[in-house]
């Protein structure tokens, strides 16, 4: 390398800079630093934006390094690359297979991918899988190159037109002309604006998960198409890891957990995505709710309650109407002309007309909000899941309206609240991920970007005093503002985003929100939405999966079994019951005709913490055989000195 060939440099996340000649790719930047990273790459981060590893890095204009992180497979965007690449091997294995099909989407997620496939008619199942797997499997072993070509939109659209393709036609109407690219590898072209692996070779195991309906475009009035997900991998034994993790996470299914516990139930005749909260699963609620609200209350807030539905003109002046509009229920018209009421989609236009209710003063905020509101979304029928996915759930919301020199310290004070949340319910590992927005598209936010980049600025700034490793997301904020959402990783190593705060200046100004401050003069309040949960209804499904059932005992439905041997000790099991009911433990004493073990089973099979064993001899010292789920039995003891025990370990 001479010196007139150094022309790009390249700055490294460890803080180095190389050189490398002019037109280097980050393959060849990854080649600079050891061929074992290079054999590993599979695309590359020039400042901020994926690419091709093989692609070119465009010298900059200002002379400055480019930031590069070359991806792997230990990275998210790594992985995304990769099954976005795999769904293209999926089509092209599917296509030899079943030669005349129509493609449309296929895009990563979170786990894998998956293929909308018009399939014209032609059969397609489960039992097709095992031939899709091993054909793409061979098209891997052929090593074919992602190949990346510019195409004009007249060539496209000609293109697809002559293999037959409505919905990549469909696609490209909403192209512009001059951002348009096809990738070739194999005997396979597909529209795609990347980024790719370098080869096929790179994918080493493949395993098609499941076929399901899906309109094209989600919009019922098209054609129903075949959706077809699968994963793959780099290498068959994490193939291997992630099928056995798969069944363990369906042992910890909430809706099979939720059934067998006796916690929620659906009925067809209530309607889809409406949970019916059971007498165990609405203890649970009512217990998280109370732990909530007494950190609440010591936080400073006021409860506020609003009714589940309020006038359209609500939701229009708010910009739910305009924005979440088509995800809500239809408007109920009433006898009176022109009067239309919503099923509430949201709390926080509420909270803004209780605010309201009154000449607020500088001296009077923060001003604190707190409800668990039910709120309705019309989800599609296809994307219910539980209660992860549901049509009519209560959010733990709360808002608080504040001056703008008390922004920061009150946001710092939800992040406390959040992790205290965390902590009492054994969710350990989180990160932060700042939600901004999508600066390629203004239309899908309200406000000015004066205000978005005061929100923005305000919720980093928090983050970084409380020490909060952050990841920043554009795209993910909500409409009218940044947020701050925290990602919970579970037992089984899957994310969750659960908590969020939201740093908000729009909906004051939508709904003209004033104080009066120290001089005198009216100001404008800025709004912080909060809700540590998330939703009861998707926290609860959560926290059943990550303890599989097996809650922390200040929060399990039914924290005793008393089991007496025989109906003869059932009056001093009874007693015993009423006890320890005196001092708040709930639980049951099971008089079946059965014999002890069979009790003791079906105590550790409906997850309950401890098991109270009487026969003669504990009915006549007054005490009780304790045995502990997980753990064996821990002796007899009193029942004072079991309810020492308990009252220790019960502590949030």
């Amino acid at each position: 390398m001479t010196t007139q060939d150094i022309q790009l440099q390249v700055a490294l996340p460890d803080g180095s800079v190389r050189e490398y000649p002019a037109g280097s790719s980050g393959y060849d930047v990854a080649l600079g630093i050891s061929e074992g990273l290079a054999r590993n790459v599979l695309a590359a981060k020039v400042n901020g934006k994926v690419q091709d590893a093989t692609l070119p890095i465009d010298l900059p204009a200002d002379g400055k390094p480019v930031s590069v992180q070359l991806l792997t497979w230990n990275d998210l965007e790594g992985k995304s690359t990769f099954w976005h690449s795999s769904a293209h091997l999926l089509a092209e294995a599917l296509e030899s297979l079943y030669p005349g099909i129509k493609f449309a989407i296929g895009p990563p997620i979170e786990n894998g991918f998956y293929y909308d496939v018009d399939f014209e008619g032609k059969h397609f199942s489960q039992d097709d899988f095992k031939k899709v797997e091993d054909k793409m499997l061979e098209l891997a072993r052929q090593k074919n190159t992602y190949v990346r070509k510019s195409v004009s939109k007249a060539d496209a659209i000609a293109y697809f037109e002559e293999k037959g393709d409505p919905y990549k036609i469909d696609l490209l109407q909403g192209l512009a002309d001059g951002s348009i690219t096809f990738y070739t590898q194999g005997n396979f072209t597909d529209l795609c604006r990347g980024p790719h692996i370098p080869n096929t070779g790179f994918i080493k195991a493949a395993k098609l998960m499941n076929v399901a309906g899906a309109y094209w475009r989600g919009d019922e009035k098209n054609k129903m198409l075949t959706r077809i997900y699968a994963i793959t991998f780099p290498k068959q034994k994490e193939l291997e890891e992630y099928l056995t993790l798969l069944e363990e996470a369906k042992k910890r299914d909430h809706r099979k957990l939720g059934k067998e516990l006796e916690l929620f139930a659906f009925s067809e005749k209530v309607g889809q995505g409406l949970p019916l909260w059971l007498p165990k699963g609405a203890i649970i609620r009512e217990r998280l709710e109370n732990f909530l609200r007494k950190a609440q209350v010591r936080a400073g807030y006021s409860p506020v309650v609003t009714p589940h539905i309020g006038s359209k003109q609500l939701y229009v002046t708010s910009g739910h109407w305009e924005k979440y509009g088509e995800d809500s229920f239809k408007p109920i018209l009433t006898p009176d002309v022109g009067e239309e009421f919503l099923l509430k989609p949201m709390n926080c236009p509420h909270h803004c007309e209780i605010y309201k209710t009154k000449p607020r003063s500088y001296r009077d905020l923060p001003l604190r909000l707190a409800e668990f509101g039910t709120v309705y979304r019309y989800e599609q029928s296809g994307e219910l899941h539980g209660l992860t996915r549901v049509r009519g759930f209560t959010q733990d919301d709360a808002h608080i309206f504040c001056r703008p020199d008390q922004v920061s310290e009150e946001f710092m004070k939800v992040i406390d609240l959040v992790l205290y949340v965390f902590k009492a319910l054994g969710f350990n590992d989180y990160s932060a991920q700042v939600s901004l927005r999508d600066p390629d598209n203004g239309t899908k936010y309200i406000g000015s970007d004066e205000n978005w980049e005061k929100a923005e600025a305000a919720i980093i700034n928090a983050a970084n005093e409380k020490g909060l490793p952050t990841v920043m997301e554009k795209g993910e904020a909500a409409f009218y503002g940044p947020k701050l959402d925290f990602m919970v990783r579970d037992a089984l190593g899957r994310k969750w985003q659960l908590g969020t705060i939201q740093v908000d200046y729009n909906l004051p100004e939508r709904f003209e929100l004033e104080y009066t401050g120290a001089d005198n003069q009216k100001h404008r309040p800025v709004m912080i939405h909060r809700a540590p949960f998330g939703s009861m209804e998707r926290f609860i499904a959560i926290l059943i999966e990550n303890t599989a059932g097996n809650f922390p005992l200040w929060l399990s439905p039914d924290q005793i079994a008393v089991l007496p041997i025989s109906e003869k000790y059932e009056a001093y099991a009874n007693e015993l019951f009423l006890n320890l009911q005196e001092n708040d433990i709930r639980g049951f004493v099971d008089v079946r005709d059965e014999k002890i073990g069979r009790k003791i089973r079906d105590a550790e099979v409906a997850k309950v913490p401890f098991m109270l064993i009487v026969g003669e001899k504990e009915q006549a010292e007054g005490r009780v055989s304790v045995r502990r789920k997980g753990e064996g039995d821990l002796g007899s003891m009193t029942v004072a000195e079991f309810t020492a025990l308990f009252q220790e370990q019960v502590k949030v």
